[in-house]
Protein backbone atom coordinates (compact mmCIF):
# COMPACT_ATOMS: atom_id res chain seq x y z
CA UNK A 1 0.00 0.00 0.00
CA UNK A 2 1.32 3.45 -0.95
CA UNK A 3 0.79 6.16 1.68
CA UNK A 4 -1.33 9.14 0.67
CA UNK A 5 0.10 12.65 0.53
CA UNK A 6 -1.09 13.49 4.04
CA UNK A 7 -1.21 10.17 5.94
CA UNK A 8 1.95 8.05 6.08
CA UNK A 9 0.43 4.64 6.96
CA UNK A 10 1.72 1.81 4.76
CA UNK A 11 -0.55 -0.90 6.17
CA UNK A 12 -4.29 -0.20 5.94
CA UNK A 13 -5.23 -2.44 8.86
CA UNK A 14 -3.37 -0.20 11.35
CA UNK A 15 -6.25 2.30 11.21
CA UNK A 16 -9.52 1.19 12.81
CA UNK A 17 -12.85 1.19 10.97
CA UNK A 18 -14.02 3.95 13.31
CA UNK A 19 -11.97 7.14 13.72
CA UNK A 20 -12.56 9.92 16.22
CA UNK A 21 -11.51 13.25 14.75
CA UNK A 22 -10.79 16.29 16.92
CA UNK A 23 -9.46 19.38 15.20
CA UNK A 24 -6.47 19.86 17.49
CA UNK A 25 -3.54 17.40 17.20
CA UNK A 26 -2.87 17.86 20.92
CA UNK A 27 -6.43 16.83 21.70
CA UNK A 28 -5.85 13.65 19.67
CA UNK A 29 -2.67 13.06 21.69
CA UNK A 30 -4.55 13.68 24.95
CA UNK A 31 -7.26 11.17 24.04
CA UNK A 32 -4.74 8.51 23.03
CA UNK A 33 -2.64 8.93 26.17
CA UNK A 34 -5.57 9.26 28.57
CA UNK A 35 -8.11 6.72 27.33
CA UNK A 36 -6.45 4.18 25.00
CA UNK A 37 -4.31 1.12 25.60
CA UNK A 38 -1.86 -0.64 23.26
CA UNK A 39 -1.40 2.61 21.34
CA UNK A 40 0.34 2.86 17.97
CA UNK A 41 1.04 6.28 16.49
CA UNK A 42 0.35 6.01 12.77
CA UNK A 43 0.74 9.58 11.51
CA UNK A 44 3.19 12.43 12.03
CA UNK A 45 2.87 14.18 8.66
CA UNK A 46 2.47 17.95 9.26
CA UNK A 47 2.13 17.08 12.97
CA UNK A 48 -1.44 15.93 12.29
CA UNK A 49 -1.14 13.15 14.84
CA UNK A 50 -3.00 9.87 14.40
CA UNK A 51 -3.20 6.99 16.86
CA UNK A 52 -4.78 3.54 17.02
CA UNK A 53 -5.38 1.69 20.28
CA UNK A 54 -7.98 -0.17 22.24
CA UNK A 55 -10.74 1.16 24.47
CA UNK A 56 -12.21 -1.43 26.82
CA UNK A 57 -10.52 -4.02 24.62
CA UNK A 58 -12.08 -2.71 21.40
CA UNK A 59 -10.11 -1.14 18.53
CA UNK A 60 -10.48 2.54 17.69
CA UNK A 61 -8.40 5.29 16.09
CA UNK A 62 -8.14 9.00 16.77
CA UNK A 63 -6.67 11.51 14.35
CA UNK A 64 -6.64 15.29 14.17
CA UNK A 65 -8.33 17.07 11.27
CA UNK A 66 -6.87 20.55 11.57
CA UNK A 67 -9.07 23.64 11.32
CA UNK A 68 -11.64 24.33 8.64
CA UNK A 69 -13.40 22.47 5.86
CA UNK A 70 -10.46 22.27 3.43
CA UNK A 71 -8.37 20.54 6.11
CA UNK A 72 -10.95 18.02 7.36
CA UNK A 73 -11.98 17.57 3.74
CA UNK A 74 -8.52 16.23 2.87
CA UNK A 75 -8.05 13.99 5.91
CA UNK A 76 -11.55 12.52 6.03
CA UNK A 77 -11.52 11.83 2.27
CA UNK A 78 -8.21 9.98 2.49
CA UNK A 79 -9.31 7.97 5.54
CA UNK A 80 -12.60 6.99 3.91
CA UNK A 81 -11.34 6.38 0.38
CA UNK A 82 -7.85 4.94 0.83
CA UNK A 83 -7.64 3.45 4.33
CA UNK A 84 -10.89 1.52 4.70
CA UNK A 85 -12.41 3.74 7.39
CA UNK A 86 -16.18 3.34 7.63
CA UNK A 87 -17.12 5.80 10.38
CA UNK A 88 -15.74 9.16 11.43
CA UNK A 89 -17.02 10.96 14.50
CA UNK A 90 -15.85 14.55 14.74
CA UNK A 91 -15.34 15.66 18.35
CA UNK A 92 -14.81 19.38 18.50
CA UNK A 93 -15.58 22.71 20.11
CA UNK A 94 -18.23 25.19 19.10
CA UNK A 95 -19.47 28.68 19.85
CA UNK A 96 -23.08 28.90 21.01
CA UNK A 97 -25.51 31.27 19.32
CA UNK A 98 -28.06 31.17 22.14
CA UNK A 99 -28.06 31.73 25.89
CA UNK A 100 -29.99 28.46 26.29
CA UNK A 101 -26.67 26.64 25.84
CA UNK A 102 -24.05 26.68 28.59
CA UNK A 103 -20.29 26.20 28.53
CA UNK A 104 -19.40 22.47 28.33
CA UNK A 105 -22.86 21.46 27.03
CA UNK A 106 -22.58 18.59 24.52
CA UNK A 107 -24.21 18.95 21.11
CA UNK A 108 -25.08 16.04 18.81
CA UNK A 109 -25.33 17.55 15.32
CA UNK A 110 -28.36 16.49 13.32
CA UNK A 111 -27.52 18.65 10.28
CA UNK A 112 -24.81 21.08 9.25
CA UNK A 113 -25.85 24.29 7.48
CA UNK A 114 -23.20 26.29 5.64
CA UNK A 115 -22.56 29.09 3.16
CA UNK A 116 -19.48 27.13 2.05
CA UNK A 117 -18.88 26.19 -1.59
CA UNK A 118 -17.04 23.01 -0.51
CA UNK A 119 -19.73 20.52 -1.55
CA UNK A 120 -20.63 22.35 -4.75
CA UNK A 121 -17.01 22.45 -5.90
CA UNK A 122 -16.34 18.86 -4.83
CA UNK A 123 -19.13 17.25 -6.84
CA UNK A 124 -21.82 19.81 -7.71
CA UNK A 125 -23.94 19.34 -4.57
CA UNK A 126 -26.26 22.34 -4.39
CA UNK A 127 -27.96 22.22 -1.00
CA UNK A 128 -26.68 24.32 1.90
CA UNK A 129 -27.62 21.64 4.46
CA UNK A 130 -26.23 18.13 4.96
CA UNK A 131 -27.40 15.59 7.53
CA UNK A 132 -25.22 13.52 9.79
CA UNK A 133 -25.54 9.75 9.45
CA UNK A 134 -28.74 8.74 11.29
CA UNK A 135 -27.30 5.33 12.21
CA UNK A 136 -24.30 6.84 13.99
CA UNK A 137 -26.43 9.50 15.66
CA UNK A 138 -28.81 6.86 17.00
CA UNK A 139 -25.87 4.94 18.48
CA UNK A 140 -24.34 8.06 20.03
CA UNK A 141 -27.66 9.09 21.54
CA UNK A 142 -28.12 5.67 23.16
CA UNK A 143 -24.54 5.74 24.49
CA UNK A 144 -25.03 9.20 25.99
CA UNK A 145 -28.22 8.06 27.70
CA UNK A 146 -26.49 4.96 29.10
CA UNK A 147 -23.63 7.12 30.41
CA UNK A 148 -26.03 9.63 31.95
CA UNK A 149 -24.62 12.48 29.84
CA UNK A 150 -27.12 15.07 28.64
CA UNK A 151 -26.88 15.99 24.98
CA UNK A 152 -28.62 18.59 22.81
CA UNK A 153 -29.65 17.47 19.31
CA UNK A 154 -29.25 20.57 17.14
CA UNK A 155 -28.62 21.97 13.68
CA UNK A 156 -25.18 23.57 13.59
CA UNK A 157 -23.50 26.21 11.43
CA UNK A 158 -20.29 25.20 9.64
CA UNK A 159 -18.47 28.43 8.82
CA UNK A 160 -15.54 29.22 6.55
CA UNK A 161 -14.75 32.47 8.39
CA UNK A 162 -13.74 32.69 12.05
CA UNK A 163 -13.25 36.46 12.28
CA UNK A 164 -16.36 37.99 10.72
CA UNK A 165 -16.45 41.76 10.41
CA UNK A 166 -20.08 41.70 11.53
CA UNK A 167 -20.32 39.28 14.46
CA UNK A 168 -23.97 40.21 14.94
CA UNK A 169 -24.79 38.13 11.84
CA UNK A 170 -24.99 35.10 14.08
CA UNK A 171 -28.40 36.30 15.26
CA UNK A 172 -29.79 36.10 11.73
CA UNK A 173 -28.27 32.65 11.19
CA UNK A 174 -29.82 31.43 14.43
CA UNK A 175 -33.25 32.83 13.57
CA UNK A 176 -33.36 31.93 9.86
CA UNK A 177 -31.65 28.55 9.85
CA UNK A 178 -32.12 27.25 13.40
CA UNK A 179 -28.38 26.88 14.00
CA UNK A 180 -27.69 26.93 17.73
CA UNK A 181 -23.90 26.97 17.46
CA UNK A 182 -21.00 27.37 15.05
CA UNK A 183 -17.91 25.34 14.13
CA UNK A 184 -15.88 25.00 10.93
CA UNK A 185 -15.69 21.38 9.76
CA UNK A 186 -18.83 19.20 9.83
CA UNK A 187 -20.39 20.24 6.51
CA UNK A 188 -17.35 18.95 4.60
CA UNK A 189 -17.11 15.79 6.71
CA UNK A 190 -20.77 14.91 6.18
CA UNK A 191 -20.46 15.60 2.45
CA UNK A 192 -17.43 13.33 2.05
CA UNK A 193 -19.23 10.55 3.89
CA UNK A 194 -22.22 10.85 1.56
CA UNK A 195 -20.08 10.95 -1.59
CA UNK A 196 -18.10 7.86 -0.59
CA UNK A 197 -20.93 5.81 0.93
CA UNK A 198 -19.56 6.08 4.47
CA UNK A 199 -20.92 7.36 7.80
CA UNK A 200 -20.11 10.52 9.75
CA UNK A 201 -21.32 12.20 12.91
CA UNK A 202 -20.32 15.13 15.06
CA UNK A 203 -20.25 15.74 18.80
CA UNK A 204 -19.41 19.26 19.95
CA UNK A 205 -18.71 20.87 23.30
CA UNK A 206 -19.62 24.50 23.85
CA UNK A 207 -16.36 26.40 24.34
CA UNK A 208 -17.76 29.93 24.20
CA UNK A 209 -21.10 31.69 23.91
CA UNK A 210 -21.63 34.63 21.57
CA UNK A 211 -24.87 35.57 23.33
CA UNK A 212 -23.51 35.62 26.90
CA UNK A 213 -19.80 36.28 26.08
CA UNK A 214 -18.64 33.37 28.27
CA UNK A 215 -15.33 31.72 27.32
CA UNK A 216 -13.15 28.71 28.07
CA UNK A 217 -9.34 28.71 27.86
CA UNK A 218 -7.27 26.98 25.18
CA UNK A 219 -6.06 24.48 27.80
CA UNK A 220 -9.63 23.67 28.79
CA UNK A 221 -10.55 23.13 25.14
CA UNK A 222 -7.64 20.75 24.75
CA UNK A 223 -8.05 18.72 27.93
CA UNK A 224 -11.40 19.24 29.64
CA UNK A 225 -14.03 18.31 27.04
CA UNK A 226 -14.16 14.75 28.31
CA UNK A 227 -17.91 14.04 28.19
CA UNK A 228 -18.06 14.08 24.40
CA UNK A 229 -14.85 12.00 24.32
CA UNK A 230 -16.36 9.34 26.58
CA UNK A 231 -19.47 9.13 24.39
CA UNK A 232 -17.47 8.85 21.18
CA UNK A 233 -15.01 6.29 22.58
CA UNK A 234 -17.85 3.85 23.16
CA UNK A 235 -18.08 3.58 19.35
CA UNK A 236 -14.94 1.39 19.46
CA UNK A 237 -15.43 -1.99 17.78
Amino acid sequence: MIPTAHIEVKEQEIIAKTVLMPGDPLRAKFIAETFLENVTKFNNVRNMFGYTGTYKGRKISVMASGMGMPSIGIYSYELFNFYGVENIVRIGSCGAYTSSLNLYDVILCTHAWSESSYAKVQNGYKSDTIAASPELNDKLEIIAKDLGIKIHKNIIHSADVFYRENFEEYKDIYEKHGCTCVEMESFALFHNANVLGKKAACLLTVSDNLATHELTTSEERQNAFTNMMKIALEMAE
